[in-house]
């Protein structure tokens, strides 16, 4: 038990760095983007054929990174110029992904049992087992990315980008080019995604064609689980830090939750409901308990003033 929660520990943080994408669109554009379905794999795809042609797997996981922002960027064109619905720019996106992932890697899955990792030659440096450094590593990677997007998002263009979802007709009634704001949230929120799935592939030993699938519902449940978790906290973190922080920090307890329920015998097969089932409650708790708060402030008032 306790090596599965580690291994949930680990894979969470790394998926971690996919939330931190899908809390760009989703949260600071409200859009959901389904481009991450298909970039996910293509990060992983590149990375994996990149590691057996033998190129260094630092090199192959900043190439992953940069075919998530191209797919990314991709989804943001069809959207900005082509004036195509996010929802459906991300699904032809993902769509056309499917086919040139299969293209990338010539077949359906990349194994890469045989190849050195960056996971690998840390462990060759320090001595230190590749599952422990799976945890260490993916928290170096997503405490740098929050302290860069935190900094990028206090800047004039990520403060834009931010009041793009907030009221994009005062933004654009400020002269700012909405659709530049746009494109730059959807390549960078791809370009992680990639970079997530690059980093999982050589975690997992594998790169396959299906790796991406239902990476948006786990990106949206972990970051509903850090909102959720974060109102529960005494004082709420409402700070942008923050924000980035509980949804890696969702993402954790996702997959720890996932651990959990395998580990009771669910069958494997169920974990697609059960993703489904963990948003479509982490949605209607905080609806649930508002109303509650609110009720229960109705009922107090009625006392008073009797």
């Amino acid at each position: 038990m306790g090596i599965a929660l580690m291994g949930a520990v680990s894979q969470g943080v790394l998926w971690g760095i996919m939330v931190l994408g899908v809390f760009i669109t989703y949260k600071l554009l409200d859009i959901a983007d389904l481009t991450v379905d298909g970039s996910f794999a293509t990060g992983g795809s590149v990375c994996a054929v990149l590691l057996v042609a033998g190129v260094d797997p630092l090199l192959a996981v900043l190439a992953g990174m940069v075919a998530g922002g191209v797919a990314g960027a991709v989804t943001g064109f069809l959207h900005t110029v082509l004036e195509i619905p996010a929802i459906l720019a991300g699904i032809l996106t993902q769509i056309s992904l499917w086919s040139i992932n299969l293209r990338i890697m010539g077949k359906s899955n990349t194994p890469l049992l045989t190849q050195p990792t960056v996971f690998s030659r840390i462990s060759e440096m320090t001595g230190l087992p590749e599952s422990t450094l799976e945890t260490v590593v993916g928290i170096l990677v997503a405490v740098l990315i929050i302290a860069l997007l935190y900094w990028f998002f206090g800047t004039e263009i990520g403060s834009a980008l931010r009041a793009t979802g907030n009221n994009e007709a005062m933004v654009r009634a400020l002269g700012v080019n909405t659709n530049t704001t746009k494109m730059i949230a959807l390549t960078l929120s791809n370009a992680l995604v990639g970079l997530s799935g690059a980093l999982i592939c050589q975690s997992q030993g594998y790169a396959d064609i299906g790796m991406g699938t239902g990476a948006i519902v786990i990106g949206l449940a972990a970051i509903v689980i850090g909102e959720v978790l974060g109102r529960l906290t005494p004082g709420k973190l409402v700070s942008f830090s923050s924000r980035l922080t509980s949804a890696v920090v969702g993402s954790v307890v996702y997959f720890l939750i996932r651990a959990v329920v395998l580990q009771m015998g669910m069958n494997a097969n169920d974990m697609k409901l059960l993703s489904a089932v963990i948003v479509a409650l982490a949605l209607c708790v905080p609806v649930v308990w508002e109303k509650i708060k609110l009720r229960s402030s109705y009922s107090k008032g009625d006392g008073s003033d009797a």
